[in-house]
């Protein structure tokens, strides 16, 4: 290598001495082209003035933050996984401060704790590292003893719950990992993505089978099933944006109440171990059309026959930090922008969790969860958007209010101030399990067939083209007051388009 090349590459110094650091920087040393490990930084004082790989271990961290000078290419990288958001706070002051060019972090998330430490699997520092609660430390490979030599079809495997989750799956001993979706551009991203991650050691060496297909089509879905002997399905495929939705009602029972139900004979059918539904506290007494689909989603999921081959169930829970189309990306392009911040009401509030988290808990839900049973996973205390923005501000350097003005706009069409995960009267009881709960008692009257297959027959025509009753096809008006006869706490929209 040249002096000048030498010269170039970036110092990297690693916050934390331990077995994750130790491993990242042995990695960054053996492919010698990403840059160089300068130190690790640590608090431990029997580590302090020692050489690890040779390279020196300096502390205290924030004594040697103090003394330290960074260079423009100079990068620092948080191998802690075990630390708290509060130490991720406080370092990350620490860090900014120090004014290096970059500060990356390896995601305190349970496969990285219990498995090796790979480059690939550190990013950015992202806001949501400073705003999450700890996470639940949970076993992740002996949550997916159950899915050893399994085949495992996830649907809406390209987005953010369906593509964490095939990621904590490359570590689960699986045989086969379907990804189903429809959007080709996604598909094609995770399925890249799990490829690198198991070409540069993360994981097992599933099978990994993108497949492009929609839920819509029946026929198809009893074909794939049939043929690919999946053994269990995690069903996270839904049109989920609330405003999105609410203009285009049709589609949002379309994809997600029959889509669901034709996956769930499909599976039925080709005898699948488990199919687990990923729902959202918008269930919740549902103002919205999104919120009406998926509580009747649910109500197919649990109205399977008990005696059936196959163990249904549900795992509900609110939002998730980070997803695509949520706030959080939304005001990262705000701030980025000057502002303003906009939020629709200043006491709205939303259950947030992270993304890795809320599928780690929903993977083992699907092994110790019963068919039947509706599970809540605990979200915390509900967090102030209000205070979400201000911090993301701050995060930026930012001052709210002086440098970056919020701006309140009102509430969007079928959106809510407060969500809830269960109705004030229903029965919430715990489980053995860290923040997995039950809903032990919920809306008898969806569950029951008769109902279900009543309001199916009436949504249908509405759907799918039926010639004897063709002005109800695609009818925006006709679906939301079929809907609003089973589902009341529906918003009605007087003025709302025919078509």
């Amino acid at each position: 290598m040249s002096e000048q090349s030498a010269a170039d590459l970036r110092r990297i110094y690693i916050i934390g001495a331990g077995f994750s650091g130790t491993m990242i920087a042995r990695e960054i040393q053996n492919k010698g082209v990403l840059g160089t490990v300068e130190a690790f930084l640590d608090d431990d004082q029997s580590k302090i003035g020692s050489r690890i790989e040779g390279i020196p271990v300096l502390g205290p961290i924030n004594d040697a933050l103090h003394f330290m000078r960074p260079n423009n290419n100079d990068e620092a990288l948080i191998a802690m996984p075990s630390a708290s958001t509060e130490q991720i706070r406080v370092l990350y002051a620490l860090l900014s401060r120090s004014r290096f060019a970059r500060i990356r972090i390896l995601p305190a998330v349970s496969q990285i704790i219990e498995g090796g430490a790979h480059l690939i699997q550190t990013r950015d520092l992202d806001p949501q590292d400073l705003l999450s609660r700890p996470p639940v430390s949970i076993g992740l490979r002996q949550s997916l003893s159950y899915l050893r030599g399994k085949r495992v079809l996830i649907t809406g495997a390209g987005g953010s719950i369906g593509s964490e989750l095939a990621r904590q799956l490359l570590l689960g001993g699986a045989e086969r990992l379907y990804l189903l979706g429809h959007g080709e551009n996604s598909i094609y991203q995770i399925d890249r993505e799990l490829r690198v991650l198991q070409e540069e050691g993360v994981g097992e060496k599933a099978t990994i089978v993108p497949i492009i297909g929609e839920l819509q089509d029946p026929d198809y879905l009893d074909f794939l099933l049939s043929r690919l002997k999946a053994d269990v399905i995690f069903h996270t495929a839904a049109y989920k944006h609330v405003p999105m939705m609410e203009e285009n009602p049709v589609m949002a029972i379309k994809n997600n109440v029959f889509g669901t139900q034709f996956l769930l004979d499909a599976a039925e059918r080709a005898k699948i171990e488990r199919f687990v539904l990923v729902s959202t506290d918008k269930v919740v007494s549902p103002q919205s059309i999104y919120g009406a689909s998926k509580r009747i989603a649910e109500a197919l999921v649990l109205s399977r026959d008990k005696h059936s081959e196959t163990r249904f169930m549900v795992v509900r829970f609110g939002n998730v930090l980070g997803s695509r189309g949520s706030i959080v990306p939304l005001f990262r392009n705000q701030i980025l922008k000057g502002g303003p911040v906009t939020i629709t009401h200043p006491d709205t509030s939303r259950y947030f969790m992270t993304i890795p988290e809320a599928s780690s808990l929903v993977l083992k839900a699907g092994g110790v969860g019963e068919s039947g049973r509706l599970y809540l996973l605990d979200m915390g205390e509900p967090l102030l958007i209000r205070d979400l923005a201000e911090q993301m501000i701050k995060f930026y350097g930012y001052e709210p209010g002086r440098d970056i003005r919020l701006a309140y706009i009102g509430l969007r069409e079928g959106e809510k101030v407060h969500e809830s995960l269960h109705e004030n009267w229903e029965i919430v009881s715990e489980t053995p399990y860290a923040r997995i709960r039950e809903l032990s008692k919920s809306l008898e009257w969806i569950r029951s067939t008769s109902n279900l297959n009543e309001l199916l027959e009436e949504l249908r025509p509405v759907c799918f083209f039926d010639p004897r009753k063709s002005s109800y096809y695609r009818n925006r008006r006709l679906i939301r007051s079929i809907i609003r006869s089973y589902l009341p706490s529906v918003a009605e929209k007087p003025k709302e388009a025919e078509y």
